[in-house]
């Protein structure tokens, strides 16, 4: 039977992403500086809002 080693680590699903990423990285540095609302709000006209799959919530 396998045994993993003990200096293995295993990703857990319940780490935030952010802390997983290199924050010194040019793509997380542009990411966090782009202002998403600006795009949500210019395309959500063109989105039906009652039809279709609703949102996830959030826990």
């Amino acid at each position: 039977m396998y045994k993993p080693s003990s200096n293995s680590r295993q990703a857990s699903l319940f780490w935030d992403l952010e802390t997983m990423l290199d924050s010194k990285h040019p793509l997380f540095k542009l990411a966090n500086s782009v202002d998403w609302s600006l795009f949500e709000k210019s395309f959500a006209p063109l989105f039906c809002a009652d039809n279709g799959r609703p949102p996830s919530q959030s826990a």
